[in-house]
Formats: C-alpha cells, structure tokens, sequence
C-alpha cells in the first residue's frame, strides 16, 4: 500500500524574511519535490501557512495584523494569490491540487469529520495534492485551531497519515533557539513520549516575525501525531529535496518516532479534536479505575463539577489536583451530573426523576490523556 504524508510548510519558508514577498524558488523547489513523490504512488497533503504574509505583501503591510478583523481581511486578500500561486507552479507539473479550509468547528462536529476524511481519501485517490490550511477569513477565536503545526497534526492523525514533516526555517530542533544562544544542541531523534516532555519543557516560544508557529507549536504537533501513530520530522523548509533523503532512510532534521497506534479514530477525535467545555473532578479510587484499569466513570467518584455543558459534549476529567487523565463525552448535562455526583448509580432515577445510563461517561467515549 502507498504511503500516505503530510508536509506542513511555515510563513517564514514560503517568504522572505526582511521583504515578506514570497520566495518563489523555495515554492518551486517544494512544488517539484511533492509533485515527484506524487508520481511515485506517495499521498501528498500540503498544510500551506502564508494567506497572511501575502496578503500583508500584496497590501504592503509592514507588519502583522493584530487585530482579528484585520487580519481576516488581510487572509482573504492573501489566500487567493497563494492558492494562484499554487496553481501555476503544480499545472506546469501537470499535478492537479485542491483547496481545503477548515475551523475547528468541522473537526469538532463528528459528521463534518466524517465527511472531512472521505474527502481527503476521495481527492487522494484522484490523485489531488489537496492544500490545507486554517479558515482565517471566517474563524473565530473560539473556533480557532490556532497555528497550522496543531492543524497538521490533526490532519495527519485524521488521514492516519505514515510521516507528518514540518518544514520550518532551521535544519532541526535545538535544546534552544540557535539564532540566539550558540550553546543550543541539535536533537537528531526523540523516541518516547517522556523526551518529548522533557523537551517541550525546555524549549521557548520565540516565534518568527512573519509566522504564528515556533518550536513550541512543532513539539506540541509532534506530540499529537506521533500519539496517533504517525512519525514526525521537522527540517528545513529551504530545502524541501530533503523529504525524499528522508523517505529513503536517512536521519536529516529531528525525528520522533511514531508511538503504537492502538487507539480507535473515533479515540483519536475525542483526544485532539474535540476541545473540552468543562471539567469533571474524581476522587482518587475513581482515578485509579480510569487510569489503571479503563473503567467507565460513574457518578460516585466525582466529586466537582466546573463549567456549563449539555449531554454529549466534551469535558476534561481531572484527578483531585487538576491534572487531567481523561476526555470524554458526557451522558449528562453539567446541571444533572451536579445532583448525582457522589451518588450510587441506582440512586440516579430517583434523584433526576427518569432513568438513562449508570455511565456518566462510558469508556467507548473516553480516551486516556495520561502519557
């Protein structure tokens, strides 16, 4: 079977740092690199950054946008000439493209998701490059994914992609920014999630001018794709060849490999997709029976209840000190799982006048968020 990537590619590749204008050498060199692999039988999906920095090139904006309506301004202007832009390099390639514009609002929806991945799978094999990126013209805040590292990550759990590869404006992941401290230290590989930890944890926000992304948005990404099984790469997005070096074998850029993809796609949506509108807190036998033996929650372990929410949505379950072990989607509104929390499941009808389910969350609808 062909393997299936994605490759992200940031605002700071795709531009050029003192002009914002784009670099269309890197494009072109990004365009062949893809359009060849596709010709190989490999799945290609580009994550594209850039509406932003293009539209602020276009509109001669020195600097990015800061507020909201600006900068979806801005996106509609820029999306446009870079999806042209696009087009012209890949139809003189003879590879045909497509456009793809998500929010989280169609990740958060369960048959928008649906629906999302059978597009992606129907334009794959058509043999479409579909192009990626994030709805800035009509997203709002709370809709945001918020920076396309996190939206590639998704994408690739969603298509359950073989390689995510985030093409970035360094070789590799360093201990620390290199532009800054001449003590960093190249990270060739990161193997389990406790290195990953440890990195995220070390490793600063500093961003570029021109991009939304920095180390930290990558190790988070990485974090997410290799939890749904997909191995992750970030290397130089100036140098886009290095894909194919990759793909053949060779240890360019930082890799973290990919961790067993044991859970269900349904699992993987509840985990990155679904962002939690409340928080359950569970006494410490209930912790005990989700984290070590993968038990339902039942009403008697929780002991707080933070937030509003109605059935069926996504809630945090926190043990005792906030820390969260679990999401999951609810049996109960917020108003009902604070009259039977501590109670017995039998108690449930008498107390709410009706019977439902003895589950406040059944652990078909819960993923574990302990690493």
């Amino acid at each position: 079977m062909s393997q299936t990537i994605v490759v992200k590619i940031g605002t700071s590749s795709l531009t050029q740092a003192k002009t914002g204008l784009l670099a269309l050498s890197t494009i072109a060199t990004l365009v062949e690199t893809l359009t060849n692999l596709r010709l190989n039988d490999v799945r290609v999906i580009l994550v594209s950054s850039g509406a932003v920095g293009v539209g602020c090139g276009r509109l001669d904006i020195k600097e990015r946008p800061r507020t909201t309506a600006l900068k979806q301004a801005v996106a509609a202007v820029g999306q446009g000439r870079l999806m042209r832009i696009y087009d012209d390099f890949f139809s003189s390639l003879g590879q045909p493209i497509a456009q793809i514009l998500l929010t989280r609002q169609e990740l958060i929806q369960r048959t928008a998701y649906v629906n999302i991945y059978n597009t992606f799978q129907s334009l794959l094999s058509l043999g479409v490059i579909p192009i990626v990126n994030e709805n800035d013209t009509v997203a709002v805040e709370e809709l945001k994914v918020g920076d396309n590292d996190t939206l590639s990550a998704l994408v690739a759990s969603l298509v359950e992609a073989d390689y995510l590869f985030l093409l970035t404006d360094v070789d590799r992941l360093y201990s620390a920014d290199p532009r800054y401290n001449p003590q960093a230290q190249p990270v060739e590989r990161v193997v389990t999630k406790e290195e990953l930890e440890q990195l995220q944890a070390q490793v600063s926000e500093g961003g570029s001018q021109w991009g939304t992304g920095g180390m930290v948005t990558k190790l988070a990404a990485a974090r997410i794709a290799t939890s749904a099984g997909v191995k992750t790469v970030i290397t130089n997005g100036q140098t886009p060849g290095s894909i194919n070096r990759i793909l053949a074998g060779e240890m360019c850029g930082t890799h973290f490999e990919a961790q067993p993809r044991g859970e269900s796609a349904r699992k993987r949506w509840i985990a990155y997709s679904l962002v939690p509108v409340g928080q359950l807190y569970l006494d410490e036998g209930a912790v005990k029976a989700i984290r070590d033996r993968g038990k339902s929650l039942l009403a008697a372990g929780i002991t707080r209840v933070e937030g509003e929410f109605q059935t069926s949505e996504a809630v945090a379950v926190c043990d005792s000190e906030g820390k969260e072990i679990a999401r999951g989607l609810v049996n109960y509104s917020s108003s009902e799982i604070r009259q039977i929390q501590g109670k017995q499941s039998q108690e449930i009808p008498q107390i709410l006048g009706y019977a439902n389910t003895e589950t406040v969350i059944h652990r078909n609808n819960m993923v574990s968020m302990v690493a």
